[in-house]
């Protein structure tokens, strides 16, 4: 009997686990079970994956380079203070490289602090200020803030250039870096490209950034934000969480 049930639970497992891309672990996966309304634990999810040889995604470490000094640099208005009561009063955005066979793409994110949900990007072959702007366009466009938001970034040249400074200026955006060299003092979106490229990028080279591009929008806007589970928001994706939480706002 113990077998049997254990066989069906572990389509169930599958199931989920093929959804996610094959980036859940058992946490996540469990909390999907209990919306079915599955009775399990977490440690027998865990053991029926590994007897099935499931395993989350682990995607490749670079570091980053960006060369040169920002012509501006403004103060660190978030201290390491990621937690935001309200939609749209801080963001946070930077850039990462996306590999592939006709060389490099970069992607430009912007995360609202609220609820974690990508709100902005832009991809691009090169470093040009316009990735970032691009990236910032998109989430004042979507958003539509009513009030000033702080925008959070590091030092960055494309952050501290005058188009930079210009648009956030016209649209009541506050400037904030982070201190030069130090993670952590974005480490929201630091963990954001931590999971796209353990999730979805892996190792992989794509053969084209069209391929890229395609791959890492579907991450975005069909998984990130609408399906992942997120620890930080009670195991539910930014879409939901906003969508339940607006009538409390």
């Amino acid at each position: 009997m113990r077998s049997k049930e254990d066989k069906r639970l572990t389509g169930l497992i599958r199931q989920s686990y093929e959804a996610s891309g094959c980036s859940y672990g058992s946490p996540r996966i469990v909390r999907d079970l209990h919306e079915m309304g599955e009775r399990c634990s977490e440690n027998r999810v865990a053991r029926l994956m590994r007897k099935e040889g499931l395993r989350a995604k682990v995607g490749y470490k670079r570091p980053r380079y960006k060369a040169g000094r920002p012509a501006a640099v403004a103060i660190n208005r978030l201290e390491q203070n990621f937690e935001a009561q309200r939609p749209d009063t801080a963001w946070v955005t930077d850039i990462t490289y996306i590999r592939t066979w006709e060389g490099w793409l970069y992607l430009a994110v912007v995360i609202d602090l609220y609820s974690r949900m990508v709100i902005g990007w832009s991809m691009k072959p090169s470093l040009a200020r316009e990735l970032v702007i691009d990236a910032l366009l998109m989430a004042v466009w979507r958003r539509k803030p009513k009030h000033k938001v702080i925008i959070h970034s590091d030092q960055g040249t494309q952050y501290g250039s005058d188009d930079w400074i210009r648009f956030c200026r016209e649209h009541n955006l506050d400037p904030s870096m982070s201190r030069r060299g130090n993670c952590y003092d974005n480490a929201v979106a630091e963990s954001f490209f931590s999971s796209l490229k353990k999730e979805r990028i892996g190792r992989r080279i794509y053969p084209t950034r069209q391929a890229a591009r395609s791959d890492v929008f579907d991450y975005i806007e069909m998984f990130y934000n609408r399906a992942r589970r997120h620890s930080y928001i009670g195991q539910v994706s930014p879409y939901d969480f906003e969508r339940s939480a607006c009538g409390n706002l």
